[in-house]
């Protein structure tokens, strides 16, 4: 039997338990070492390790990163740290002649998202991107159809995705709300879409022109929702709040922040309009592609429903996937899970419809929808899991490289440039891809 891989994982708050519990499910793999500031997280997966009946791993902090890649002989090293600094450990790790995954985005910023792509180049080692929308079910039914010729030449897209007022909430809650540390929503979120769009189009981004604005949530607005408090935890302000999240209810949440404060000060329960917001809320983009389609794309993080909606025009006809993630948003939700309402990644009680709709010229639509789980990013995680730790040819085509990182992240870049200057923006003048 081969030896297993030695596996680090840097960066152990909430999606990293993806990673911890994937690989400790594989007997090919062996976690050897966790990295982050905060030793109560890092405890935090050694007992998910300890449950799956592995061994628990060496905890190291960042200053000994290096250190640790060298004594601890890692083969793969894993990236969910704070998005702002997965470049530091991205290219350390290339560097060192060692394999790595990194959650999306790939990185924040232009000047980071180059210096990782020269670092591949260099090095010519191997950096996969756990872009797992490519792997839900209805994302590849929507991209056989449209490679199949459904709808002839494709001329336009439209694309609204809409967060509504628990999951998209919770980017204003926590790290996220400070644009250096995850380069706003664009970055953050919308590089999932992008990620998209470039993957069924077969296409690159060339122009992107967008404004966008704080519409709702930080402080100052006159809808009267905001209520005084800091945080949640501690305050009575916060308990009728239905913006507040009760870290204390959630057993996961408790541990892995709550009880993690006392190291690092990190609150995950900041009142979603108190100051200190830098990230946009609502967004709109037009973008243009290499292909000669264009793409109107919207983003909105306040909507009492969750879903997205994209409609692809072609010159064979039309292609229309709608998907209803909530139909409505109950206030007071106590989370379920850690990895629940707030993220996304568990169904919603109210989950609705999806439908994938053709509608070609001179002929009745076609219902083409596929069956998914809302759960799971519509079993997309556990898909890109097996994609990128498993010998699995289906799926391991469709693994986003460092260059496809890069093409998802350039729109969201040159959006938020076009954002600050008010004028379209190529996406040669962000990166050299």
């Amino acid at each position: 039997m081969p030896t297993p891989v030695r596996t680090a994982i840097v960066g152990t708050g909430n999606r990293a338990q993806l990673f911890t519990e994937g690989l400790a499910k594989r007997d090919g793999y062996d976690v050897v070492a966790l990295c982050d500031p905060n030793s109560v997280r890092m405890a935090f997966h050694n007992r998910m390790l300890l449950a799956a009946g592995r061994r628990p791993a060496h905890q190291w902090p960042p200053a000994r990163f290096d250190e640790m890649i060298r004594v601890e002989r890692i083969e793969l090293l894993v990236v969910t740290t704070v998005d702002a600094t997965h470049n530091r450990y991205i290219e350390a790790a290339l560097r060192a002649g060692v394999r790595v995954i990194s959650e999306k985005p790939m990185t924040t910023d232009a000047t980071k998202a180059q210096s990782i792509l020269d670092a591949v180049r260099e090095t010519g080692g191997e950096l996969a991107v756990a872009y797992n929308y490519r792997f839900n079910p209805v994302h590849r039914k929507v991209r056989e159809l449209l490679a199949g010729g459904a709808i002839g030449d494709i001329h336009s897209v439209h694309f609204e995705w809409l967060l509504d007022v628990s999951h998209g909430a919770d980017y204003f809650r926590r790290w996220h709300r400070d644009k250096a540390n995850s380069g706003g929503l664009m970055v953050h979120k919308a590089s999932h879409h992008f990620d998209l769009v470039n993957w069924w189009l077969g296409a690159e981004p060339r122009i992107v022109y967008g404004q966008g604005q704080l519409a709702f949530y930080g402080p100052d607005h006159k809808h009267g929702y905001a209520r005084d408090y800091a945080r949640a935890h501690g305050s009575e302000t916060s308990l009728d709040d239905p913006f507040a999240l009760h870290l204390a209810d959630n057993a996961t949440l408790k541990e892995l922040y709550l009880d993690a404060e006392v190291e690092d000060g990190y609150y995950r329960d900041r009142n979603v309009f108190a100051p200190g917001v830098t990230i946009d809320d609502d967004m709109a983009l037009l973008v243009s592609y290499d292909s000669g389609a264009s793409m109107s794309y919207h983003l909105t993080a306040y909507s009492p429903a969750e879903g997205y909606r994209v409609m692809f025009n072609g010159s064979g006809g039309r292609l229309e996937l709608n998907v209803e993630e909530s139909t409505w948003t109950t206030p007071h939700l106590r989370v379920a899970s850690a990895r629940g309402a707030v993220h996304g990644d568990l169904a919603a009680p109210t989950a609705g419809q999806t439908s994938i709709t053709l509608r070609p010229l001179w002929s009745p639509p076609e219902d083409h929808t596929v069956d998914h789980d809302h759960a799971g990013h519509g079993g997309a995680d556990a898909r890109v899991l097996a994609a990128l730790l498993d010998d699995d040819p289906t799926h391991a085509a469709d693994v986003a490289d460092a260059r496809q990182a890069a093409l998802a992240l350039v729109t969201g870049l040159a959006a938020n440039r076009s954002f600050e200057t008010g004028l379209p923006v190529r996406t040669s003048d962000v990166l050299d891809l």
